[in-house]
């Protein structure tokens, strides 16, 4: 029987090698930057905690790291057993205290998603945390299949196309946040989470019934499509960095005035005049 250890070795060689790429082709570290890492419990965010820390240790560019976990407030957040797994890995770990339960339970809606609110009050306490802790980078853990998932969920019930971006600036305007396993596939990360033992940290909010009830169905259709077509992920990912604007509709990025043939003769039709207002398409209704 072939030894699991030796296997997962060569599968952290391979998610390290693909998080490598993602830093160099999106320029996601530099010298001398602070980063932390969101823990939320899931197996995403602690393997990217760890592979992050692997590559740190034999970087020849020099940065900190740190795991930072947003505490929703539940009494029932197993906090402590985060606090022990980067204990024993040695790697430095602090919990920032919130109110976000009690807080969603006293704003929400009757019949609005819990999820969508508490995200956004979880993604501010943590620019808030990081940039407390002198942090200048916030690694997500989001993957290739989020990545799909938000791009299908923001075209068919957002009329937008746009995804999640590898390095953006937070709205802060103090932390940038980076998705170094935007070239990772969410089976290579379950694959490494259950090879590494890592636990799976229940956020204790009796809010949540699970995931958000549309981006699941996401899910279920990505990973459809991909078992028809097996290439699908990785076309997915080429066309978020292969956009042609001109083969679509937004007059911002496509000048279609200039989009003329000649007319009989030879002469072009006249351009439009100076200052002239280009509404944007609002397709059918």
């Amino acid at each position: 029987m072939e030894d699991a250890r030796p296997a997962g070795e060569r599968l952290e060689k391979v998610l390290c090698r693909r998080i490598g790429r993602a830093l160099a082709d999106f320029d996601l570290l530099r010298e001398g930057d602070r980063v932390a890492v969101a823990v939320s419990g899931g197996k995403d965010s602690l393997s990217l905690a760890l592979l992050l820390e692997a590559l740190r240790r034999r970087s020849p560019v020099r940065w900190e790291l740190i795991a930072l976990t947003v505490h929703n407030g539940s009494d029932l957040f197993q906090a402590d057993l985060l606090r022990a797994f980067f204990r024993d890995r040695a790697i430095p770990y602090h919990v920032a205290p919130t109110e976000i339960t009690r807080i969603v339970e006293e704003k929400l809606r009757p019949g609005s998603p819990y999820c969508s609110l508490c995200a956004r009050l979880r993604r501010g306490a943590l620019y808030g945390a990081a940039a407390a802790l002198g942090c200048n980078k916030l690694a997500l853990g989001h993957h290739l299949d989020d990545a799909l998932e938000t791009l299908l969920m923001n075209l068919f019930f957002e009329g937008a196309l746009k995804a999640m971006p590898p390095k953006l600036l937070a709205e802060n305007g103090a932390v940038t946040v980076i998705r170094p396993l935007l070239y990772v596939p969410e089976a290579m990360l379950a694959e490494y989470a259950r090879g590494e033992g890592l636990p799976v940290i229940d956020c204790g909010c009796w809010l949540c019934g699970g995931r958000d009830g549309e981006r699941a169905r996401m899910k279920s259709l990505v990973a459809e499509v991909a078992v028809r077509y097996p290439g699908t992920r990785r076309a997915a990912l080429r066309a978020l960095a292969n956009v042609q604007p001109r083969f679509l509709l937004d007059p911002r990025h496509h000048d279609f005035s200039r989009e003329e043939a000649p007319r009989p003769g030879g002469a072009l039709p006249p351009p439009p005049r100076a200052g002239a207002a280009r509404p944007r398409p609002s397709g059918p209704v």
